[in-house]
């Protein structure tokens, strides 16, 4: 198996439009879940991404049944998902009861829509597992738009929705439309899970949502720095799985979801050792500081 002919790689990417196209995509991709990320992993919402692309699924394996584009399903149904828990789920008591409800529905919509569909086996798989290949260009300008609205809407609602992050009851002391801002962070958090499918599939989709933003998370408590890195880490999950996939033909999810595994697992050695020497050096001061004779 050519898992590491670069020379092969190097051609692909030159060759074809459609890898180029791909990795353009991905790095759209990267910049969208690097920002949403860390207020995902601050808010503890990596569970309610799960639930999400259930229904991404869903509705992705709904258009496949009627003829229409895979994306566009995805969407719809990720954005219905979003509605549900942003509506049924805001109190914190009920978020995971009603992200299992959910989950399981689209699970099991999921298959029965899979089930009627009589075509391509590989079309019901790469639901589950990710196409990023087969992005053309009207998928493409379809990524575009939707990566722009999220990041321009993040933008606008960035500071009271952080401020509510950090300390949801003195922002509802302060006034900040806390209800609100739960629903619109819910439906640019559907709105990047649907476009996550393409890539990652539907089963996947942590690994570039959460995946990243956890690592950083482990390295610093800055949202700024932490948001930075999580793009760094997507990025570089999303077009390195991408690049490794060319030359042996394997799926870009298995690769995109080994990479971000990997960063993870190097964060947190880097936040053991650096816990390590925090300890070691608590342990140490009262020797030095204490009197002599």
């Amino acid at each position: 198996m050519d898992l590491f002919d670069f020379g092969k790689t190097w051609d692909l990417i030159v060759g074809l439009e459609g890898v180029q196209t791909a990795l353009l995509a991905s790095a759209i991709l990267g910049l969208v879940a690097g920002a949403l990320g860390p207020l995902i992993v601050m808010r503890r919402m990596s569970f309610a991404v799960h639930g999400t692309s259930e229904l991404a699924f869903t509705g992705g394996a709904a258009a496949l049944l009627l003829g229409i584009g895979v994306e566009y399903g995805a969407l719809i149904g990720a954005v219905v998902a979003a509605l549900l828990l942003g509506i049924l789920g805001a109190r914190d008591a009920d978020r995971d009861s009603v992200i299992g409800v959910i989950l399981s529905f689209g699970l099991g919509m999921g298959v029965l829509f899979l089930s009627f569909y009589k075509g391509r086996s590989g079309n019901k798989f790469g639901i589950l597992t990710g196409q990023i290949i087969t992005i053309d260009s009207t998928n493409l300008t379809l990524f575009v738009v939707s990566s722009v609205v999220v990041l321009v809407v993040l933008g606008l609602v960035y500071r009271p929705l952080l401020f509510a992050s950090v300390d949801r009851n003195v922002a509802v002391a302060r006034g900040v439309p806390v209800k609100t801002l739960t629903v619109v962070f819910a439906l640019l958090v559907g709105v990047s899970t649907a476009l996550s499918v393409k890539v990652v599939g539907s089963l996947l989709v942590v690994a570039l949502m959460v995946t990243p933003a956890a690592a950083a998370a482990r390295v610093t408590a800055s949202p700024l720095r932490a948001t930075v890195l999580a793009i760094i880490f997507a990025e570089v999950s999303a077009l390195g799985g991408i690049v490794l996939s060319l030359a042996p033909g394997l799926p870009v999810s298995a690769f995109v979801t080994a990479i971000s595994f990997l960063i993870y697992v190097v964060c947190r050695a880097i936040a053991w050792q650096r816990d390590r020497r925090t300890r070691v050096r608590a342990v140490e001061s009262p020797a030095e500081l204490a009197p002599v004779g």
